[in-house]
């Protein structure tokens, strides 16, 4: 789902575990999103999360979320 509310989590929230622990969702990187999509996705609204920022990767998107990361800091 594109809602705003998603694309502000994506540019805000932390990936909470793992090799990449601490970077923003929409900073993941792309190959990192494959392979969980090959090895299966984390519950609830971190795998959701994932699955929309894969998502707008593979379509060019992301680039729409990155500037929702600054007025967050600046803000």
């Amino acid at each position: 789902m594109l809602e705003k509310e998603n694309l502000l989590k994506l540019a805000r929230m932390q990936m909470p575990f793992g090799k990449y622990a601490g970077r923003v969702l929409i900073d993941l990187p792309e190959e990192y999103l494959l392979w969980f999509d090959k090895k299966g996705w984390p519950q609830g609204e971190l795998g959701d999360l994932l699955k929309l920022c894969l998502a707008l990767k593979i379509e060019g998107l992301d680039s729409v979320v990155k500037p929702l990361k600054y007025d967050f800091r600046h803000g």
